[in-house]
């Protein structure tokens, strides 16, 4: 029986396991050595380096498809094969420093009574450089310009032989792993070796020595400007250039920049905490940068050009109703799944998952953005799904039925979604939000007639939408595009992908639809609960206003605070809960009624959400933290917790009274 073929994992390690035991063997003999017989066990040393290096190559370009058979746990046991070798390479390093004689220099020609073996260093030296060009060009696609640069001339100097090079710590970094180093902001380091995964290692100035991540890391001011006097002399140039750099920046503000531009994902990808594609959350930071593209601005009405008037708010004079008016785009969508996203790596505790979606017409966000959560299953960790199926009411932040409005006129205008995750890092505990990828849902074709309203599969795009397009998933793309069709089904399959599905409105919600603002994304459970605050609103507004030029303050609590009720997902299902039990027990002629519909949303909305809203037992709201919505959750539905007027009681604790919480401020809120 033939013997089984080695994959080329088993056949790295069986070499790696080779090296180790000359590694030992060398040691051994290198502790009884002699001053004069260190020579041949030096150069012994430096050629095992090598083939250190030229393993660790090999390693890095393997694949799981090379594989001739299935490997279980394959990418465990290549981490724990690049972790041998690393320590390999770290121990000959030392014992290299070790067995260096002591007449070398740290010139390209230490000895002049030595012609032969000059010129054999030096050929040693161009070959390790070239070698050391290719390693740059690899971690150049890697990293940014400027540490690039650092990089360049750090491995040259340790290739001439000048010692360990000092550099600054950017931030604090605690050890996760044995032999890991760990470091405070600010302190500085020597690096005595580099490596192509991005730790190097560092010693700090008590002689510990450990691993440190390469982005926590900033050459110092002092190998700044001994940088800079080198290139003095090589060139006129950047002569200049240096001189300009040391007269605007100090040691410390030089520190200070380098700290506020290093990126968390910069780190995240060079632990391998995160996949390629992956970015900072876009949309996340304009929701967080204020309240201009949330709901409750949306919501409210539209100035006029001449700010006299409202422009997306009219009463109908003959049925006292608002006045519908329609939008260029109005539609509702289904939000179905999510395919093959790739999950972030070890470390890091995913909070939420979550797409949020908004009007977008490739250069801005027109509308407010609206979040619909995934549920996920450990099961299928590549699939997200919306909507599931559960008893009671279907919470809105989990509902993937949306609706859409936007008056915009650009050819361009469609639906933004962007695929997010909110995370915990499980070492120091820092919150940050990633986007997995995002697409892009073009609502006009080139000749400028809307698109068919159907099932759409889109492809998820890494990066941002304001950048160019980054694969996602780079292992199908490193052997070529396939040219076969069976192929590229195959891959097809295997890229992520976004199924929505576009629906048109039927009679009954296009008329409440058209009650809404021009602008406008939100959840398809609560439209009814929103067209009936703007009857409320133009009732306050049109009617009962002294004149239309009137700007007073307008009494009252439902106008003031619903907006910020519109921002909290639970409280909006509470409110939207309490209005179906109270719509239950009305008649159906009532539920025509829309007097008597303005009438019960006052009514329940002050019974329900209102007293919550400014309770002191009630929590801020805080995005993906379970704990805080956990307790949001037993407030606001506790069985004891008796939800009415009489909440408002002495016998409750509310926050500290302030006007605006009963008063309505045109000026201050209607959009300009």
């Amino acid at each position: 029986m033939p013997p089984k073929k080695r994959g080329p994992l088993q056949t790295v390690q069986r070499e790696t396991d080779v090296i180790k035991r000359k590694v030992d063997a060398l040691v051994q003999q290198a502790a009884k050595l002699d001053a004069s017989d260190r020579t041949e066990t030096f150069e012994r040393c430096k050629e095992l380096q090598r083939t250190v290096e030229e393993i660790t190559k090999t390693l890095k370009k393997l694949s799981k498809a090379d594989e001739p058979a299935p490997v279980g746990n394959y990418d465990q046991c290549k981490r724990d094969e690049e972790k041998r070798l690393l320590n390999l390479h770290e121990c000959l390093q030392s014992l290299a420093l070790q067995l260096q004689p002591q007449n070398e220099t740290a010139g390209p020609s230490s000895s002049q009574t030595e012609p032969e073996s000059d010129e054999e260093n030096s050929d040693e030296q161009d070959e390790s450089s070239e070698d050391e060009d290719s390693e740059e060009e690899e971690v150049r696609d890697d990293y940014e310009d400027d540490d690039d640069d650092d990089e360049e001339t750090d491995i040259s100097q340790t290739a001439t032989g000048q010692g360990p090079v000092s550099y600054v710590a950017l931030g604090a970094f605690t050890g996760e792993e044995e032999g890991d180093l760990s470091i405070q902001k600010g302190e500085v380091l020597k690096v005595l070796s580099k490596n192509q995964d991005g730790w190097w290692l560092a010693q700090n100035s008590n002689g510990q020595k450990g691993m440190v991540p390469k982005t926590f890391l900033k050459m110092s001011s002092l190998q700044d400007s001994e940088r800079e006097n080198e290139d003095e002399e090589e060139s006129e140039e950047e002569q200049e250039e240096s001189d300009i750099k040391s007269s605007k920046t100090s040691n410390w503000n030089t520190v200070r920049k380098a700290v506020t531009e290093i990126d968390a994902t910069d780190v995240l990808s060079a632990m391998g905490a995160i996949p390629p594609g992956f970015r900072p959350s876009t949309l996340s930071r304009l929701l967080e940068g204020g309240t201009s593209y949330r709901a409750s601005h949306f919501i409210q009405p539209k100035l006029s050009q001449s700010q006299l008037s409202f422009k997306d708010l009219h009463m109908d004079p003959d049925t006292g109703k608002v006045h519908g008016h329609p939008s260029r785009v109005s539609l509702t969508l289904t939000l179905w799944s999510c395919r093959m996203i790739p999950p972030p790596g070890v470390g890091l505790q995913v909070l939420s998952r979550h797409v949020r979606l908004c009007a977008f017409n490739g250069t801005q966000v027109l509308s407010n953005i609206h979040t619909v959560r995934a549920t996920y299953n450990s099961k299928s960790p590549k699939t997200w799904s919306f909507s599931p199926r559960m008893t009671g009411v279907l919470p809105c932040l989990l509902d993937g039925d949306c609706f859409l409005r936007c008056d915009s006129e650009s050819p361009d205008l469609g639906i933004l979604f962007e695929l997010g995750v909110t995370y915990i890092r499980n070492s120091t505990g820092e919150r940050g939000d990633l986007s997995c990828g995002w697409a892009f849902l073009k609502l006009f074709d080139e000749s400028g007639a809307p698109i068919t309203l159907r099932t759409q599969e889109l492809t998820i795009h890494g990066g941002t939408p304001f950048e160019r397009d980054t694969d996602m998933d780079t292992t199908s793309t490193k052997r070529g595009y396939p040219t076969g069709v069976f192929q590229q089904m195959l891959l097809s399959r295997k890229m992520p992908k976004l199924v929505v599905k576009l629906k048109s409105v039927n009679t009954r919600r296009r008329v409440l639809l058209n009650l809404l603002p021009d602008t406008i994304v939100g959840s398809l459970s609560i439209v009814h609960l929103l067209a009936t605050y703007r009857q409320t609103l133009a009732d306050a507004l049109l009617l009962d206003r002294v004149t239309m030029c009137n700007a007073d303050l307008i009494c009252s609590s439902v106008l003031a605070s619903f907006p910020d009720v519109l921002d909290q997902p639970d409280l909006m299902d509470a409110f939207r809960k309490s209005w179906t039990e109270s719509e239950s027990n009305l008649r159906r002629s009532d539920k025509r009624d829309v007097n008597v519909l303005k009438q019960m949303f006052v009514t329940v909305y002050m019974a329900s959400v209102f007293p919550l809203l400014y309770s002191a037992d009630m929590p801020a709201p805080c995005w993906g933290d379970e704990e805080v919505e956990s307790q949001r959750a037993r407030i606001i539905y506790s069985p004891s917790q008796k939800i009415s007027v009489e909440t408002l009681s002495s016998q409750s604790s509310h926050q500290a009274f302030d006007i605006t919480q009963i008063t309505y401020d045109l000026i201050s809120r209607a959009q300009h």
